[in-house]
């Protein structure tokens, strides 16, 4: 797409100077969240264009949800919890996936779908599918917002 590419996280640790893990030890998820809201906000108001990667809490937040929204197409890469747990694995490194990441995955997934589908402009199912193809769908997505494949 020749554009940048900007992790919310990773932007969230850069600035703080910690990792997600660090935070959510000393600040709490309420103290990761409002980071993360400064890092999507800030990223989302960089005049580059931008590809932007979001943790899979980010769109629980309405003030999330509308800046996104607003600055570009959003592409919710859904994933059966089977596949999300087979990704995450042990959950290491995850703070709210410490413990059973398949029972706290089941729940995020049903708490968070509303969420989700108020946000994305398009939907592609990644089950099953490569990285190639889960890309190709991404940029027939973008040309195609509205669309779920």
């Amino acid at each position: 797409m020749g554009r940048g590419f900007a992790d919310t996280d990773a932007e969230v640790e850069r600035v703080a100077g910690r990792t997600v893990v660090e935070i959510f030890a000393a600040e709490g998820e309420a103290g990761f969240r409002a980071r993360e809201r400064t890092a999507i906000t800030d990223v989302c108001a960089r005049v580059e264009p931008l590809v932007v990667a979001c943790g899979g809490g980010a769109v629980v937040d309405a003030t999330n949800r509308a800046v996104l929204r607003s600055a570009g197409t959003v592409v919710w890469l859904r994933a059966p919890v089977a596949a999300l747990v087979a990704r995450v694995g042990s959950g290491a490194g995850r703070p709210l996936l410490a413990d059973e990441p398949a029972v706290v995955l089941t729940r995020l997934a049903e708490e968070r779908e509303p969420a989700y589908t108020a946000t994305a402009h398009a939907v592609v199912d990644t089950d099953d599918l490569g990285v190639d193809e889960v890309v190709e769908r991404v940029l027939a997505a973008y040309a195609a917002p509205g669309s779920v494949s």
